[in-house]
């Protein structure tokens, strides 16, 4: 009976061996199924990187006024290696591309042929950057650099087997978007964005297709909320290979935007941000897996400036209305200025160098930049030149307080000293040279019998003539120096440094002619801001700022603070800086400011100032330039006299008369002291930071 029983046990242990080395058996068998599956899924998975651009930051007026924002829009994306997983790519391009063509929606398309026969190469029209990456490519395929654009186009067909049937056209349209394709690969590029800023209607379109490896990515674009300051703000774009050589030691992708000119270049440093790092892993069809953020991007700083809009828009708008009318119906009997060509104006704060305008004319629309530059580019008159940073200009009578400081401080002229204009200047009559009154030239009478603060107010050449003779060419050099004329201005845009009229310049300028030599008739014409006495509008605004300041010279800026791009942080605020002191006596500033006082209320800046209730302190002038046609015409003031809060410069090309100029600076004077320059904070809205 035990026998049996042990017996009995044996078996049963042995079966439940069998049946437990079965389940074994299978449980590893399914392990091995399953990791063999998970093995096969995860091959199958793709994974890519993607820059996430960061938001630029936004740039406001003094006042916190909007100019320039980030406005949220949609790029169209092709993935490669999700795109080529499925059949028909070419014809899925195709009709991609015509989906944009129909929206009059811009494909991006580097390949350097043209788009119609007979085919050429447009390299020359390309960056470097690109040009080098052309080079990687045909080098990546092995191609020789000097087969013609139809031979190119030939081979590009063969090799990405575009059908016989196909149109030239429709061929070449596809070739570039393979092109673009294939430099991610070789020249290890971001993924390819085929169409920018795409409107919503065309991206339901693009979304219904449902083309694997297109996707719609999510980025913002520069939106200029003002039509001012073309020539200021500036634009983005993508770098150049030099560029790029600059600011990828700072870490930005090879993409990136960057300011190419104007404030949004030379605060490139403040409104750039960091751009972030996107891994996305998606299944062959393109549904995504997993996105993984390896750095969050960090917006860019926000710019407060220096520049009232309203008080630009006035600038802008009085100056472009002035030159108009002087093209359509001149100025006096003679209606000289009817040649008028541009002109520019600058307004300055007395107290903190702060540019509060800056306008040229003509001008242009930043918004549309890129489609109106070729007939911006031809235009005669170069509103893409900005005048008031770049053109130098004879300033003209408006240099004379130059030469009564010089006369007063240096020459030992008091500013009582009586002088008659007798019309035509002859000391150096017997040299061959003689030099008239401006009001003799004109009319045939002369100023009679005047003091310096008279001559200021008349205008009259024939008595700073005589005491610019008597001080000398050293002196009246001195004191331009000591006001800032010819020296840079120390705003952040590049500005010109100008020229002052002296020996020095004069040799430097004719050397190796035999005019090097400087003459006692080159210092008569330096005395009314003639001669070689350059000086753009900015300087003669800084001059008339730091006359008004007694000689205190404040270095002239476009940059009033910097907060974080969520304005919660102040991360710069601009304190005035003082670029240099020249002592003037107080006879001395007394015949500037009672001279150009009786300039606005009864002389030559009397027709538009006599009645203002601001006391305003003006000087004209009108400026021979060797270039025929009308005078150039300046005209500069600040105001108020007793307390000056801003200086103003107006310039215009063959303007004729100083005077006529005036209208502009009362309309900018009436807009500064209207009370509408708020100094408060300004929360902006509705704007991506």
């Amino acid at each position: 009976m035990d026998r049996l029983t042990r017996s009995r046990t044996a078996v049963l242990f042995v079966l439940m061996a069998l049946l437990l080395g079965v389940f074994t058996f299978r449980l590893l068998r399914l392990n091995t199924d399953a990791e063999s599956g998970a093995d096969s899924a995860s091959r199958d998975l793709l994974t890519y990187r993607t820059t996430i651009p960061a938001a630029r930051g936004a740039i406001y007026d003094r006042n916190g006024k909007e100019l320039v924002v980030n406005r949220a829009c949609y790029n169209v994306d092709v993935i490669n290696f999700i795109f080529f997983t499925g059949s028909g790519a070419n014809d899925k391009l195709l009709s991609l591309y015509r989906l944009f063509e129909d929206a009059d929606q811009p494909v991006t398309d580097h390949l350097p042929v043209t788009m119609q026969v007979p085919y050429e190469y447009t390299t020359d029209d390309l960056s470097d950057i690109w040009r080098q990456h052309y080079a990687t490519y045909l080098g990546w395929k092995g191609w020789d650099p000097e087969m013609t654009a139809r031979n190119l186009l030939l081979r590009m067909r063969r090799e990405y087997r575009i059908p016989d049937d196909w149109s030239e056209d429709d061929a070449r349209k596809v070739l570039g978007v393979r092109y673009e394709l294939d430099l991610r690969y070789c020249a290890g590029l971001d993924n390819y964005t085929m169409a920018a800023d795409v409107p919503s209607d065309v991206l339901a379109s693009v979304l219904e297709a449902k083309i694997p490896g297109v996707i719609v990515s999510t980025t913002s674009v520069r939106e200029y909320r003002t039509k001012y300051a073309a020539h200021l703000l500036g634009r983005i774009g993508k770098m150049d290979a030099a560029e790029w050589e600059i600011y990828r030691e700072k870490g930005y992708a090879m993409d990136a935007m960057v300011g190419k000119d104007g404030l949004e270049r030379a605060f490139e440093d403040k409104l750039h941000g960091v751009s972030g790092v996107r891994y996305t892993t998606v299944t062959p069809d393109g549904a995504v897996v997993e996105t993984y953020d390896e750095t969050e991007p960090q917006a860019g700083s926000n710019v407060t400036l220096t520049i009232d809009i309203d008080l630009q828009k006035v600038a802008e708008d009085k100056l472009a209305e002035v030159v108009t009318d002087l093209r359509r119906n001149g100025v006096g009997k003679s209606q000289e200025g009817k040649d008028a060509e541009g002109g520019a104006v600058v307004a300055v704060s007395c107290k903190t160098g702060d540019v509060l305008a800056c306008a040229s004319y003509p001008t242009f629309d930043l918004t549309n930049y890129s489609r109106d530059f070729d007939r911006l580019k031809e235009n005669k008159y170069s509103p893409l030149y900005n005048r008031a940073l770049s053109a130098t200009y004879n300033p003209g009578s408006i240099y004379k307080m130059v030469t009564a400081i010089a006369a007063v401080d240096y020459g030992g002229v008091g500013r009582y000293r009586k002088i008659t204009d007798k019309g035509v200047y002859r000391y150096y009559e017997d040299q061959g040279y003689t030099c008239n009154c401006h009001i003799y030239t004109s009319s045939g009478v002369t100023h009679g019998t005047i003091n310096m603060m008279e001559a200021l107010s008349e205008s009259c050449n024939y008595y700073f003539y005589e005491v610019g003779r008597e001080t000398g060419i050293d002196a009246i050099d001195t004191v331009a120096k000591g006001l800032g004329l010819g020296e840079k201005t120390g705003v952040e845009l590049e500005d010109h440094p100008g020229t002052r009229a002296n020996p020095a310049t004069k040799k430097t300028i004719y050397a190796g002619t035999n005019e090097a030599d400087w003459y006692g008739a080159d210092t008569l014409q330096a005395a009314i801001g003639q001669s070689d006495n350059f000086f753009t509008p900015l300087q003669m605004a800084n001059y008339t700022a730091t006359l008004a300041n007694a000689g205190k010279r404040y270095q002239a800026t476009f940059l009033r603070r910097v907060t974080s791009w969520d304005e919660n942080e102040l991360l710069y605020a601009h304190r005035p800086t003082v670029a240099g002191t020249m002592a003037i006596s107080d006879e001395a500033m007394k015949t500037c400011v009672e001279g150009m006082r009786m300039a606005a209320q009864r002389g030559t800046a009397a027709a538009y100032l006599k009645d203002y209730p601001v006391a305003v302190c003006a000087k004209t002038g009108t400026a021979q330039h060797g270039s025929g046609g009308s005078d150039n015409a300046s005209f500069v003031c600040f105001a108020p006299a007793d307390d000056p809060e801003i200086a103003i410069c107006v310039y215009v090309e063959k303007g004729a008369q100083g005077g006529n100029l005036g209208q502009v600076a009362r309309a900018m004077l009436e807009q500064y002291f209207s009370g509408d320059d708020s100094l408060k904070p300004y929360a902006p809205e509705n704007a991506i930071r």
